[in-house]
């Protein structure tokens, strides 16, 4: 009976040490992959990365992470040869695996969110405009152009954004008054219309769709193959 005590006692603390070193384990690899990510990525903010299943060591063992999240801060995406500011970027990124003595993590599948603020949006659209919320998954653009006699002209239109081709998000005006202005309308829509091209997000991922919010547009991601350092 003693020695069974003594076999369970033991038993019991070599499970706790076990678990002990493996937290430890995957703070440290937490640490280090949030750090190779910022460098890899160019990041002026952070970035933050939690690897996900227990135990963590069999699975380094395996050379494969079962899901591991990401959140980046300060991205700066380039988006038709102007940087355009993403807020945030959180994404969960499933069977990662390690390669290239561990040098190297590239996940099978990925999906997220990136947040892009309508003022780092209209910096990015290449017109004089300012963009907020429309209401009803609708962007409100303002913009103002100079009709002869007239002068300069302001108008507010409610659009549409889109994305396309998977790198591209798409803004058209749904309607644009003319008030039997001769060329009114295309003027307008020359400010207000736009399609910017957005690249420098991590290797393997593209836009699948946007929505716009109250505070910006909220843009689903998805990859496959999604190099995440190395």
């Amino acid at each position: 009976m003693r020695a069974l005590r003594i076999l369970l006692i033991t038993v019991v603390v070599l499970g706790g040490l076990f678990t002990i070193a493996d937290r430890l384990a995957v703070n440290y690899a937490e640490s280090e992959a949030a750090d190779r990510i910022r460098a890899s990525q160019g990041l002026a903010g952070s970035a933050d990365v939690s690897i996900r299943g227990f135990p963590f060591l069999t699975q380094v063992l395996g050379k494969e992470l079962d899901q591991v999240d990401v959140t980046l801060t300060g991205v700066e995406a380039s988006a038709g040869g102007r940087a355009v500011r993403v807020g945030d970027m959180s994404a969960e990124l499933h069977h990662v695996q390690l390669r290239n003595n561990f040098s190297q993590a590239v996940a099978a599948s990925a999906t997220g969110t990136a947040r892009i603020s309508y003022a780092d949006l209209g910096r990015a659209s290449g017109e004089d405009v300012t963009l907020a919320h429309g209401g009803n998954g609708k962007v409100k653009v303002t913009g103002s152009v100079d009709i002869p006699v007239l002068g300069p002209v302001t108008r507010s239109v409610l659009s549409t954004v889109s994305v396309v081709d998977g790198d591209t998000i798409r803004v058209r005006a749904d309607k644009v008054p003319g008030e039997g202005i001769p060329g009114l309308e295309e003027r307008i829509r020359e400010r207000t219309d736009f399609d910017r091209q957005v690249g420098g997000l991590p290797a393997g991922m593209k836009l699948q769709k946007v929505q716009a919010t109250a505070t910006g547009l909220a843009v689903t991601v998805t990859g496959t193959d999604v190099v995440l350092a190395g």
